[in-house]
């Protein structure tokens, strides 16, 4: 018999999660992790690992060919649905302190498209070579423009066999036409709705009144599309963070279900108005006093709220394919079907990225509108956005289902080969997979509760908690 490579990391100091390049993955205690280490399995160590899948006794065996298949169905991305980033304008009509792309005053001239790179972004659209697409506007403030949003919805609905608009906007202007374009079944909003009144206040437009357009006007499209249709964010500011239950609280009171927690960005101007959100420790642990207090409250109120990035997570480690978040594709190598197209046309990688070349601090921009994608470039940035190679990251177990982020690297310590555990990127995720590890493994009732909802099952079943001999 042959076992596949295990890597191993400790939960605490009785327990250990083990798991082989095809994510499949086992808890064990010391005393296993002793007898794999020294080659000492005993039968019964053995035959589980068989009946795991962990082990093979020959090339070609269903065993031998069952690992493999997972191996590849874990690497595999889907070709066939493009989600391109779209900034008609930098202009917006707020000043946030922990803004990120470095936005442009209101009355601000040359920060729009203007009719001649509307036309080659639709041009650019059209090469894509898919059938489905995800279409996301930010800025600035979309809104600003509605025309252009109008123009691109036109030209996609009528190229594209399957798409959907993301509208990321501040919701502080809103009338009719903005109304009209929202009712489209194809089309979902997604504001920022940080916390309590006072909260939001603090964060977002310092001005009560402000406040109460935006709260006014978020009741409005509710009203008009519903809560399924809005993703509403929440920005933690660590100096300051929300408690937890008033945070809950304001959204359940919305009648939203799922928020997706996010701490401020270490990018654009908040580096200057936000200096310690260059590093995770309080961070990570504010992000798991969060999910125990909303596990308690799921539980107590019978209600179901989701944080969408650690349900996000879970589901990639018990199933390959789950790639809608791109932050977590393994590989997720830069094209033309994955970027983002700035005011000027320049086309980046990333949002982090052309956050990047708007603070100058680096140019990463892959191409533009008028001469199309650098190949030279992206065969240049390709080799940072794969983990399986990184000395780091082929010892841990969580490296199936992570991914890698090169130019967050760049944002916070500027370079790209900063020793993974050390990374914001790195430290973030292996808390996220602890905790995941940890729940998934959870003997607690309340615990139970909330994952088996969040994954759409009765109750975890134990073949999702495989525990070694």
């Amino acid at each position: 018999m042959q076992v596949w490579p295990l890597r191993f990391r400790d939960l605490d100091d009785r327990r250990t999660i083990l798991a082989d390049d095809s994510g499949d993955y086992f808890l064990a205690d010391s005393g296993f992790v002793k007898r794999y280490a020294r080659d000492l399995l005993t039968p019964s160590d053995e035959e589980f690992l068989r009946d795991k899948g962990h082990a093979f006794e020959g090339e070609g065996d269903l065993a031998h060919t069952g690992f493999l298949t997972r191996w590849s169905r874990r690497h595999h991305v889907g070709d066939g649905t493009a989600y391109v980033i779209l900034i008609p304008t930098l202009r917006c009509d707020l000043k946030c302190s922990y803004c990120q792309v470095s936005r442009a005053p209101l009355a601000a001239q040359g920060f729009d498209w203007d009719e001649e790179t509307l036309q080659k972004v639709l041009g650019f659209l059209d090469g894509l070579p898919v059938e489905e697409i995800q279409i996301e506007f930010q800025g600035g403030e979309p809104f600003l423009r509605l025309d252009l949003l109008q123009a691109v919805a036109a030209f996609a609905r009528r190229r594209f066999r399957s798409v959907r608009f993301v509208v990321c906007s501040n919701l502080q202007s809103l009338n009719e036409d903005i109304l009209a374009f929202l009712e489209s079944g194809d089309v979902l909003i997604s504001p920022s709705l940080d916390g309590p009144h006072q909260v939001h206040t603090r964060n977002r437009t310092a001005d009560s009144a402000l406040t109460e357009t935006f709260l006014g006007n978020l009741e409005r499209v509710i009203g008009l599309i519903g809560p399924g249709r809005i993703s509403a964010l929440p920005t933690i500011d660590m100096k300051d963070p929300p408690e937890p239950e008033e945070l809950i609280a304001t959204y359940e009171g919305f009648g939203f279900t799922s928020l997706y927690l996010r701490p401020v960005n270490y990018q654009g101007f908040a580096r200057k108005s936000h200096p310690t959100a260059r590093t995770s420790a309080s961070w990570n642990a504010y992000y798991r006093d969060f999910i125990e207090a909303l596990i308690a409250r799921n539980a107590r109120t019978g209600r179901v709220m989701e944080e969408f990035y650690l349900a996000h997570c879970l589901r990639r480690i018990l199933a390959p394919g789950m790639d809608s978040h791109t932050d977590l594709r393994n590989p997720n190598i830069p094209t033309g079907a994955n970027a983002v197209i700035d005011f000027d046309g320049q086309i980046y990688p990333s949002d982090e990225a052309r956050m990047l070349a708007r603070i100058r601090q680096v140019d990463l921009a892959i191409g533009n509108v008028v001469d199309g994608l650098d190949q030279e470039k992206l065969a240049l940035l390709a080799p940072g956005h794969i983990n399986n190679f990184d000395p780091d990251c082929i010892h841990c177990p969580y490296q199936p289902f992570c991914g890698t982020d090169p130019i967050d690297d760049l944002a916070r310590n500027g370079r790209i080969d900063v020793p993974r555990h050390e990374s914001w990127f790195c430290q973030r995720h292996l808390a996220i997979f602890d905790l995941a590890m940890e729940l998934l493994y959870s003997a607690d009732p309340e615990v139970e509760f909330t994952l088996s909802r969040w994954l759409g099952l009765e109750s975890l079943p134990q073949s999702l908690r495989p525990v070694a001999p």
